[in-house]
């Protein structure tokens, strides 16, 4: 028989490879060690939310990097050095990067590319947050109810140029009822045993939608609540072969809603999700602004734990899953999930997102310093939670002008014009001489727009009550520390409204309800009959904050420009910023009568 030289040494080779099996690796423990290894699978799902145009370390509004009294950081450049980091320990075919929304509205240069440099434009750039997700190698993102800010055309301009989808499975069309975007996606990875895993990601979006951004979606989009749809989906999921269901909810996980009994549908909802929907592994939750590194909800039909995890808003923390999988009849089941999240104030800025996007971020630079006017005095914010300061009143004197010029003519014309406005960033400032557009734009951060409601005296009172419940109850006599004064019932500085236009005490020793006392207006009792015109932004018109009335309210007038732009304009006319013309101390915190401050 002919000498063949590759039998001899494939036998040879067999042979010492059962030597060595033998030898070194043949007790029973090794063997059952080998055999675990070929049955199970574990990798990671990472996850951000509410990232809000961030992709620098950048606050546009103050014009120098970001920080806050926690040091935190800020933006994708920072995430995307975390996500190569996890890439390269897990490997990145043991990865995926989801995204639980709100991420076009937010900062001056997201604002820039929806409106000043619009996307929509012909031949228009790609937004910048396109650009950094694409680049980063995001896998799915759910909705956010900011997504709808700009209008269902900028909308769709982002989703075309993401190399991502959209997920939305509560949104949908309002005449077919089918849905108007990805409800969800699946994943395929590749193990190395051979035997895919095929993770499935629902995204489900928030149905306030229908009334924050009314204007954009009536009669184009409804959006039912998140329970029902998700029921509706992960079964289907399952069946199409899904081993992980994974939901990227922007939905707080609290169960509770801030726009109260106006839909049949709760807001933050991410919570209900876990506990009434079998089938669900983990949820990836947003909209709260709030930081869950890891949160176990028992779903009701299984008994089995639901991981869900909140990272900090911005890009201050990127989510961390632990998936844990093992092979067992034909297929792979869940056998352990975790979650953690990783602090981007660890990291240095990713310079492929920073070289990536450094023209846009100079042009919003350049933007924003543009000088639009003077003012005769420095005014800040950071005292206006706690006492009626000149720079809220600028804010509600450009709104009542507004509404004032608006309703010149009309039988409305002679109602006297209230203004509503809050806190809604402690940093705020004018400083005194040039005023630019981000000094005025920082006093105004949210795309809200301009709306007249009808009230009368009594509505307004209840409206103040309401408002008036952000004050810790503090007995007359006790010590007043000024930072721990609010934000009681967890209402945060957005949710406080202070009314431009009426004078009153509000006395915080009393319970929240009974605080409001000497309302007046020009000097008389506002009587119970009388009837204002409020100039109100449509977030609490729509029903933000769950105000009372205002949302039953006729309304006299709106319009689709941002507050934030009608304050700059009205810089520009003017010229000179003078609060003699129009700060006054019209509001002021009591105890039996005594001002607090």
């Amino acid at each position: 028989m002919a000498f063949d030289r590759r039998t001899f040494l494939g036998t040879s080779a067999a042979t010492g490879a059962a030597v060595a099996l033998t030898g070194a690796a043949g007790t029973p423990a090794a063997a059952a060690e080998a055999t675990a290894r070929q049955h199970t699978y574990s990798f990671t799902v990472m996850g951000t939310t509410d990232l809000h145009g961030n992709v620098f370390n950048w606050d546009y509004f103050t014009d120098k990097e970001f920080d806050d009294k926690a040091h935190n950081d800020v933006g994708l450049a920072k995430i995307s050095t975390l996500v190569n980091q996890v890439r390269a320990q897990k490997g990145r075919r043991n990865t995926l990067l989801i995204d639980a929304g709100d991420t076009i509205q937010g900062t001056q240069l997201s604002y820039y590319y929806a409106k000043v440099d619009p996307i929509t434009a012909r031949r228009g750039p790609v937004h910048p947050m396109a650009q950094a997700m694409n680049a980063i190698g995001y896998d799915a993102a759910a909705l956010g109810n900011h997504e709808f800010n700009y209008g269902i055309p900028v909308l769709r301009k982002f989703e075309e140029q993401c190399d991502f989808p959209l997920l939305g499975a509560n949104a949908l069309d309002a005449k077919t009822l089918r849905p108007a975007f990805a409800p969800y996606s699946m994943h395929k990875l590749r193990t190395p045993c051979g035997r895919d895993v095929k993770v499935a990601v629902l995204g489900l979006t928030n149905p306030g939608i229908a009334i924050w951004d009314k204007a954009n979606v009536q009669g184009k989009m409804t959006f039912p609540g998140l329970e029902e749809q998700a029921a509706k989906y992960v079964p289907k999921l399952r069946s199409m072969g899904a081993d992980v269901v994974i939901v990227s909810a922007h939905s707080g996980s609290s169960g509770t809603s801030s726009y109260g009994d106006q839909l049949p549908y709760i807001e933050n909802a991410a919570g209900l999700v876990a506990e009434q929907v079998p089938g669900i592994d983990a949820i990836l939750v947003g909209h709260a602004h709030t930081e869950i590194p890891e949160y176990r909800v028992k779903n009701k039909a299984t008994g089995k734990d639901v991981v869900l995890s909140e990272p900090l808003k911005w890009g201050q923390r990127l989510t961390l899953f632990d998936f844990e999988l093992t092979w067992s009849k034909g297929c792979w089941s869940v056998a352990k999930v975790s979650a953690r999240v990783l602090n981007s104030n660890t990291a240095a800025e990713d310079p492929k997102i920073t070289r990536l996007l450094s023209d846009e971020h100079r042009k919003v630079v350049a933007y924003v310093n543009q000088v639009i006017g003077t003012s005769t005095q420095a005014m800040s914010s950071a005292e206006g939670p706690v006492k009626d300061v000149a720079i809220i009143d600028l804010i509600s004197h450009v709104q009542a002008e507004t509404v004032k010029g608006a309703l010149a003519g009309t039988e409305w014309a002679a109602l006297p014009v209230l203004s509503q406005a809050s806190c809604f960033s402690r940093t705020a400032a004018i400083p005194a001489g040039q005023v630019t557009i981000k000094d005025a734009a920082g006093l105004y951060p949210f795309e809200n727009t301009l709306e007249a409601r009808l009230l009368t005296g009594a509505q307004l009172k209840d409206y103040l009550e309401f408002s008036a419940r952000y004050y810790v109850q503090t007995a007359a006599g006790a010590p007043v520390d000024p930072a721990k004064l609010t934000n009681a019932e967890n209402v945060p500085d957005y949710n406080y409204d202070a009314v431009y236009g009426v004078t009153y005490d509000i006395d915080v020793a009393q319970p929240a309800g009974s605080r409001i006392s000497g309302l007046s207006f020009q000097g008389e009792a506002v009587d119970p009959a009388a009837r204002f015109v409020l100039a109100v932004n449509n977030y609490r018109a729509s029903g933000g904050g769950n105000f009372p009335h205002v949302p039953q309210a006729k309304q006299l007038w709106a319009n689709s420009e941002e507050i934030r732009n009608t304050i700059i304009q009205w810089v520009k006319a003017k010229g000179t910023i003078d609060p003699a013309q129009f700060a006054s101390v019209d509001w002021r915190l009591t105890r039996a009568g005594v001002p607090v401050f």
